[in-house]
């Protein structure tokens, strides 16, 4: 549970205190603190922090699962419901334990409490098993190989714009023709991607995106013609235009998609 409150702060400002749980969409990163209270039973302050650092890392992975089950891998189907199975359980789980600490505070009555982080990308690679090469996107590959150089470095990503079409967002979206082939998905991504960037953030508007590390100043902006599930469908002539884009971007996964 959380602890309420600590009467002090160590060097650390008010401001800085944990702003609390959850999945940046944007970054693609599940965020939760761990709260560590001082061992009342420690012989001196040093063991007594020892041991709330070992509850912070116990509590930080406990909130890990926790908001991880309830994380959508599609539109039918959450994290949770994945890890009925044995074996998704605890390759789950192993993803979940390899969380980075971003920052600690640490306490005047030697409890300690510390943000973790674990990339979305991370969960997606042990949930869905990528298809055999070559049955995704074939439309951007083939065509974005005759193009010039000079022609594939235009763009410096994609966004899929999804507004209108009631969007939530979900670990593993596709992006398909309106014949249902895919065109984007968790299968053209790098094996490096696929682990730390994810399939696509998710941002509430163009400039949100633009701003972003992720797709960059220049991207390819497309508008989703229907959703089906959590799957968007792109017209003839958004397929045409993804057709140019340089495929070494879906690859390393510099896709936005854009929700109310």
């Amino acid at each position: 549970m959380r602890r309420a409150l600590w009467a002090l702060v160590l060097a650390v400002p008010l401001s800085a205190l944990a702003q609390g749980n959850g999945v940046d969409w944007q970054r693609q990163v599940l965020r939760v603190t761990g709260d560590g209270p001082p061992d009342v039973k420690a012989s001196n302050p040093s063991q007594a922090r020892l041991g709330a650092e070992r509850s912070a890392k116990e509590d930080a992975f406990g909130e890990l699962l926790e908001q991880a089950k309830g994380l959508r891998l599609r539109a039918d189907r959450t994290v949770g419901e994945e890890m009925a199975r044995e074996e998704t359980r605890r390759q789950v789980e192993a993803v979940l334990r390899g969380y980075t600490v971003v920052q600690k505070r640490y306490f005047s009555d030697s409890g300690v409490q510390m943000d973790v982080e674990v990339p979305l990308g991370a969960l997606t690679s042990v949930l869905v098993t990528p298809a055999p090469a070559g049955t995704a996107a074939p439309a951007e590959t083939k065509p974005a190989e005759t193009k010039p150089a000079e022609k594939k470095a235009k763009h410096t990503g994609l966004v899929v714009d999804a507004r209108k079409l009631g969007m939530t967002p979900v670990l593993a979206p596709r992006v398909l023709d309106e014949a249902g082939q895919p065109l984007y998905g968790v299968e053209v991504l790098s094996a490096e991607a696929r682990k730390s960037t994810g399939v696509a953030g998710f941002f509430k508007s163009l400039e949100e995106a633009r701003k972003s590390a992720l797709v960059g100043a220049k991207p390819l902006v497309l508008e989703a013609a229907r959703l089906q599930g959590s799957d968007l469908l792109l017209g003839p002539d958004a397929v045409k235009a993804l057709a140019g884009l340089d495929p070494h971007l879906l690859a390393e996964g510099r896709v936005a998609i854009l929700i109310r």
